[in-house]
């Protein structure tokens, strides 16, 4: 019979290494990112608002906003890796 111990303790060691930390790479990459998920975030939260209820026209002008919002982020982000890509084609 296996003991669910041996498995906890090959998953406790593992956790001591550093292997599960994000890289600097990484880190820069989620930096960069930052405007787009703070803006869906946005856009969730605008969305979660009317779950319960039906939109009025201050909520289709909330969601409107902030789904310009999300594609603007976007957008730039995508502006942002092209020109430090060398430019577009």
């Amino acid at each position: 019979m296996d003991h669910i111990v041996t498995v906890q303790d090959a998953v406790t060691a593992a956790e001591c290494f550093d292997l599960m930390e994000p890289t600097k790479t990484e880190l820069d990459a989620i930096d960069v990112e930052m405007p787009v998920i703070l803006a869906d975030v946005d856009l969730l939260d605008a969305h979660i608002l009317t779950l319960d209820r039906t939109p009025n026209e201050l909520d289709v002008r909330r969601i409107r906003r902030a789904r310009r919002r999300a594609l603007a982020a976007r957008v730039a982000l995508l502006n942002r890796t092209t020109e430090q890509a060398g430019g577009a084609a």
